[in-house]
């Protein structure tokens, strides 16, 4: 077995950064949302279900990244606010949609674009359009080897 020196070692030098570039982006964002009076996964679910007829639990937890248990609390306190409302699918009695209700539909059209534009220009700065398509397919198939470790 080939002994190197992991300081030398060409994938590892890309974590930090990567780590240090998500932990950069996530606290901008942290601020800017708490700031517009929502928890970083309260926007998420807002930033989902804006504009569409509502997805079930699964579904919203499959695009929020949250843990289904973790999603339950926070529905519960956006439906307490009047943001999003639950609702029983037909032939189908174990499923409920979830949807935002106007007073959600407003608030999505306020932050998502003020998130967006508070975003966009740190991207712009740093990355090209074509980086930026080059930079996605790279950090998916990072991702998608990841996963396929993990599942396994």
């Amino acid at each position: 077995m080939e002994v190197f020196d992991l300081k030398d070692d060409p994938y590892l030098k890309i974590l930090r950064p990567l780590v240090e570039a998500y932990q950069a982006i996530f606290q901008m964002g942290d601020r800017h949302i708490r700031a517009m009076g929502l928890t970083p996964p309260q926007f998420d679910v807002i930033a989902e279900l804006g504009g569409i007829q509502g997805m079930t639990c699964v579904e919203l937890s499959q695009a929020t990244l949250l843990a289904k248990a973790s999603l339950t609390g926070i529905i519960d306190r956006l439906e307490a606010k009047g943001l999003l409302v639950r609702q029983a699918v037909l032939h189908d009695r174990r499923a409920t949609t979830i949807r935002l209700t106007k007073k959600g539909e407003v608030l999505y059209r306020k932050v998502f674009p003020a998130q967006a534009n508070l975003m966009r220009p740190y991207f712009e700065q740093a990355l090209t359009k074509q980086e930026i398509v080059i930079m996605k397919d790279m950090l998916v198939r990072l991702r998608e080897s990841c996963r396929k470790e993990t599942s396994s």
